[in-house]
């Protein structure tokens, strides 16, 4: 006689519903939750529980897309466990809903995946951390707006009343208080019977339900309640929670609503609009420019840090004097400034010297960097904006401390702007090319993937006016204070508060990426694209003409896709490299001399003339061109780093398209002419001149009174200030000194001398553990599936010992040695404890293969290979059991 295979069991816990899921199932979990992985667990019991521990649960409800979310916070007003059926209709509504019906299966498999959710659909569960977070009370009430049931709210309520509120009802009189709450929940779970109560209801008792429907459920009474509420308390449509508070009970409002738990579902995420469309070239073209310009600004902002950046503040970061005169130099706003500062420290060009009197400077990596092509120079700008946590957006702002945040300072780190800036780019880049959305959209699209974290007044995951995020801020009545006796809704608390982290994130992003030439004109350049390896920009889609039982391809629900690897990271990075490197324009070997004493750079120069005419002129204006002024000041400089009035003409005369005008060639050689006339050194200070008058010039001049100069020899004079402010006093008093070193020589002074100590860039701050990759996946799960094995494998119970224990097996040495030998002989299986050398216990399955030395050779299963232990650290043996036919 054949007998029929019976069917699985359901699972009856967490752990049970993991135990019935495969590698691949398992490895999604993991993935999905790298906190679960952080350290492996022993076995699938200690995995379903750490799964259910709150701050595990609280960050998986975190990353849930809205319609995940709005899943959960349904499940959570269900019945425990609930159908299929039920979810879908607390979802869809009565009247049904094709988008939700399309959806759910999508958002349940999510939440099944993360193991939020556990059950087949006949019995849905959510894991109960998840309920009690989701679930209304009057501490915590749901996004949903709905507030607790009849048989909860019904909990201290006398018989006595009980039975009044079930007879003013219409129902018959029970014998006690459960079959009663029972009759009760069943009448205003009935639609028939619910509206012919409803239909009897005076019109003001209406209004009040009407009030309360979509939540805040919980008003406010008198002592002595208006006839339109005691209407309404007769009949249990509202049930007293309090003294003075009354609520709305949950199966009294999803009649009201058409049986949806959300006032809007929504099972698609709004799409990303374009708002304006240019033509690709145009867009790389405009993104090349600006890619240009921030490789100039970043140049500028180091090459005016060359002797010693601004100092830094004790606390660390940037003064705001400093930063004030760093946005004056580079002629750009404050807060655009403190980004272009952020960005050099975050790509490693800018750090501070460690001196005593430290400074911030160029490191040695931004000598390198200058060296570089500059495309190359712009793909390691962008690549550190990209995966920097640093957020330029926060400086000028408080932190917990009511401290001002400043640049290059503490308490900048946001673990989640790396993921956000990546985000925004994709959702870019899923818009057809040259095609610039609206940061609306953008906005709405992020809220709708990551709904924002609710506080008190915040918009409700629905859309209404409950709480905000995937559970309740804690602390606070929240919602419990609309009045239900008279009077209009109550307007929120906070509602003019600033936006959520990751908006402010997002319009950074937008604002950033277009300043670095990431984007132009709004839209993703192509090199853009490359950088986030983005595949080929796709073409618009038409619309299927019906519902159907898929979601339009563009509005399906999508996960973001996950970050590039390192190595995927530099490829791309190379790709975007070659793409922008044509679009740069070429560097110059010439400009145009002027007879105003300027010159005209009308393109990017090489980098020698670029160096020379630095130091030879300064920059006046900058733009499409670049306007250089030569003064006495910037030829003496030239002259100070060593260059010759001779070297200086053939320079001008090699690099400049127009002839050397005559009055630049003058003053190159007045000043030339005067430099070094006049020779300071170290006494503190002194001077020395051959022509004494020159020096009798200097004692009768007022100016010079405090520089405590006094009188050593005709040609010699002492000073009491340094030979730096000797010769800052002597240059403002218009002549031309040059330093000496103690052998007489004249000193050459380089602009960019100084340097910091070889520095490492900023490490981004991880935003939770990192992601395992599939070479720890697969030792995570194998270890995993091994200590199951051991801790689940059926055995006889030992003499003295209680099968199902947990305990480890105790035998004795004698009863260990003869139990090993015998198993080699008959190679059965064996369940043995086993503590290791730092004392820590474990329980493993072995076969045996040899016994001998004191030690014991076996296969070990819960380790998939075979391993020698010696015998002293088992425990204790015990047989397993025979397996069930």
């Amino acid at each position: 006689m054949s007998t029929e295979e019976k069917p699985a069991a359901a699972p009856r816990s967490l752990a049970e519903a993991l135990r019935g899921r495969d590698d691949v199932s398992l490895a999604a979990l993991l993935r999905s939750r790298p906190d679960l992985v952080t350290p492996v667990p022993t076995d699938l019991t200690q995995l379903a529980t750490r799964a259910g521990t709150r701050a595990s649960v609280v960050r998986a409800l975190e990353r849930l897309d809205r319609f995940a979310l709005q899943t959960a916070q349904a499940l959570a007003v269900a019945a425990d466990p609930a159908t299929y059926g039920e979810l879908l209709g607390l979802l869809a509504g009565d009247d049904g809903d094709p988008a939700v019906s399309a959806a759910l299966p999508h958002a349940l498999g999510g939440l099944r995946e993360q193991a939020l959710v556990w059950g087949d659909d006949t019995r849905l569960r959510l894991v109960r951390t998840a309920r009690e977070l989701l679930s209304p009370s009057p501490q915590h009430p749901s996004p949903t707006g709905l507030g607790p049931t009849v048989q909860e709210a019904t909990a201290g309520m006398s018989p006595g009343r009980i039975q009044e509120i079930v007879a003013t009802a219409g129902l018959q009189s029970t014998h006690d208080s459960v079959s009663a709450v029972a009759a009760l929940t069943a009448l205003f779970n009935d639609p028939v019977r619910m509206s012919a109560l409803l239909d009897e209801a005076p019109s003001e008792s209406v209004e009040v339900l009407e009030r309360l429907v979509w939540g805040p459920p919980y008003g406010q009474v008198t002592a002595d309640p208006a006839p339109r509420l005691r209407w309404l308390l007769d009949r249990g449509l509202l049930l007293p929670t309090a003294p003075g508070t009354v609520v709305l009970p949950r199966e009294v409002a999803l009649r009201l609503r058409a049986g949806r738990a959300h006032r809007r579902t929504e099972p698609v995420p709004p799409p990303v609009e374009a708002a304006t469309t240019h033509r690709p070239q145009v867009v790389d073209a405009t993104a090349a420019g600006q890619a240009y310009t921030a490789l100039a600004t970043v140049e500028e902002l180091l090459k005016d840090w060359h002797e010693g950046g601004p100092a830094v503040l004790r606390a660390g970061g940037l003064s705001v004097r400093d930063l004030k005169r760093t946005a004056v130099a580079l002629d750009v706003t404050e807060p655009v400034a403190a980004f272009w500062v952020e960005l050099a420290y975050a790509a490693g060009l800018l750090a501070a010297d460690g001196e005593a009197d430290e400074r911030y400077a160029a490191t040695p990596a931004y000598d390198e960097w200058r060296e570089q092509p500059p495309a190359q120079r712009w793909a390691r700008l962008a690549t550190a904006w990209l995966a920097a946590t640093r957020t330029a957006g926060l400086i000028g702002g408080r932190d917990a401390k009511d401290r001002t945040l400043s640049a290059l300072g503490p308490g900048l780190d946001r673990s989640a702007a790396p993921e956000v800036r990546h985000r925004v780019l994709t959702l870019l880049a899923g818009l057809p090319e040259g095609a610039a959305p609206s940061a609306e959209s953008v906005l709405a699209r992020l809220h709708w993937e990551r709904p924002p974290r609710g506080g008190r007044g915040g918009p409700s995951a629905d859309g209404g006016r409950g709480g905000a995020g995937p559970y309740p801020a804690e602390g606070g009545r929240g919602a419990a204070g609309h009045p239900a006796d008279g009077g209009g809704p109550v307007g929120l608390a906070g509602a003019g508060d600033a936006e959520d982290l990751r908006s402010r994130l997002a319009r950074w992003a937008l604002a950033e990426a277009e300043m670095l030439g990431v984007t132009g004109r709004g839209a993703l350049s192509a090199h853009g694209r490359a950088l986030i390896g983005a595949p080929a920009p796709r073409q618009p889609e038409a619309e299927p003409e019906g519902p159907g039982d898929k979601l339009p391809v563009h509005h399906r629900p999508t996960p973001p896709p996950p970050a590039l690897s390192p190595t995927e990271q530099a490829t791309a990075t190379a790709a975007a490299a070659r793409l922008l490197a044509p679009l740069l324009p070429e560097p110059l070997d010439h400009v145009l001399l002027q007879a105003d004493l300027t010159a005209v750079a009308p393109g990017p120069l090489e980098r020698p003339l670029a160096d020379m005419l630095g130091v030879l002129a300064d920059v006046e204006s900058k733009g499409g061109a670049t306007v250089y002024r030569f003064t006495p000041g910037s030829v003496r400089r030239a002259l100070d780093a060593g260059q010759a009035a001779a070297d200086l003409h053939a320079f001008l005369a090699a690099h400049s398209r127009t002839p050397v005008p005559q009055p630049l060639a003058y003053l190159i050689d007045d000043v030339a002419r005067r430099h070094g006339h006049l020779r300071v050194g170290a006494a503190s200070a002194y001077v020395r001149c051959d022509d004494d008058a020159v020096l009798s010039e200097i004692l009768a001049d007022k100016r010079a009174a405090g520089l405590g100069l006094r009188r050593l020899a005709p040609t010699v004079l002492a000073a009491q200030a340094g030979p730096a402010g000797l010769l800052e006093g002597l240059r403002a008093m218009g002549f031309a000194p040059a330093a000496e070193s103690a052998e007489g020589d004249v000193l050459i002074s380089r602009a960019d001398a100084h340097r910091t100590p070889p520095r490492t860039p900023p490490e981004p701050v991880p935003d939770g553990p990192p992601v395992p990759d599939d070479t720890l996946l697969t030792a995570a799960i194998r270890a995993i599936r091994a200590g199951d094995l051991a801790s689940t494998a059926p055995r006889k119970p030992a003499a003295g010992d209680s099968a199902g224990s947990g305990e480890l097996p105790r035998t004795t040495a004698a009863e260990t040695l003869a139990t090993l030998q015998a198993a080699v002989l008959t190679g059965e299986a064996l369940w043995v404890g086993y503590v290791n050398a730092e004392g820590a216990a474990s329980q493993r399955v072995i076969a045996p293969v040899r016994v001998e030395g004191g030690f014991v050779t076996a296969y070990d299963h819960t380790a998939d290979e075979v391993r020698t232990y010696p015998l002293h650290r088992i425990t204790g043996v015990a047989e397993l059991a025979d397996d069930e036919g």
